[in-house]
């Protein structure tokens, strides 16, 4: 039984796709070092990354792969299911075996269960960008903590890299614990040690906030009561158009 890891990044994973053909590998499973749990009887190995093969594999999938799953292969890996990693490789085996988009074939139950992966990714970034509420900083940088079923961080810089030009702002993944800095001029990634937030809420301690930022808070606040009508009122709808996860999050919450 042959079990290969990666170093967790997604050029580490088709580092692992190209040996697989280089040396006529049958993995049992694929797993970051960070999912990796030690099995009796398992051959173990480990696979560096390797840039230039990881563009020849990437070069590859975009010839053979239909217009709308250029991105999708990528999109599931950034979910982070342990059993992304083996499926999305044999779904990747099959795109290079065959001269058929792999991706339309809605007969094949393992091409289906990627397919709902990728949209429950994608559903995941699309709520980031509806529920993500910023704190403003002395400093003149708006905070904004997540948490997201998965790994979406990568799928939303370019929308607010686009949209707060003008801002210094930092998205913070209490999850996973990094984020992303843009000082406007280029967004970067960070992980930060000295903590100044909750981690479990996100909320920036008192001594780093903006003073009239409470103001701002309770503004919004008001405005959410103001156009709510009680007589109207259905939580259960609201649960499903905004998840209870994310309340902890939202100052009108």
């Amino acid at each position: 039984m042959l079990i290969l890891t990666f170093d967790n990044t997604f050029e580490g994973f088709l580092s692992v796709v190209f040996t697989c053909y280089a040396e006529k590998l049958i993995p049992h499973d694929i797993l970051p070092t960070n999912h990796f749990q030690e099995k009796l009887f398992a051959e173990v190995r480990h696979i560096d990354t390797n840039i230039v093969h990881t563009e020849r594999v990437w070069a590859g999938l975009q010839k053979k792969l239909n217009r709308r799953a250029k991105e999708m292969p990528y999109r599931i890996f950034l979910s982070e299911m342990p059993e992304a990693y083996i499926r999305l490789y044999k779904y990747i085996r099959r795109v290079f075996d065959t001269n058929a988009y792999v991706d339309s074939d809605w007969g094949d139950p393992h091409v289906m269960e990627l397919r709902k992966l990728d949209r429950e990714v994608t559903r995941e970034a699309m709520r980031m960008l509806q529920f993500i509420r910023f704190e403003k900083t002395k400093d003149n940088i708006y905070f904004a903590p997540i948490e997201p079923r998965h790994n979406v961080i990568p799928l939303i810089i370019n929308h607010f890299k686009s949209r707060f030009s003008d801002q210094q702002w930092l998205i913070y993944d209490l999850k996973r614990d990094y984020g992303i800095f843009f000082d406007l001029k280029k967004v970067e990634e960070i992980t930060l040690n000295n903590k100044q937030f909750d981690e479990i809420r996100g909320r920036l301690n008192t001594n780093v906030v903006m003073e009239n930022e409470s103001t701002y808070q309770r503004l919004w606040k008001n405005y959410f009561q103001s156009i709510n009508i009680k007589e109207r009122c259905n939580k259960k709808l609201q649960r499903q158009h905004m998840p209870q996860r994310f309340w902890k999050f939202l100052p009108e919450k």
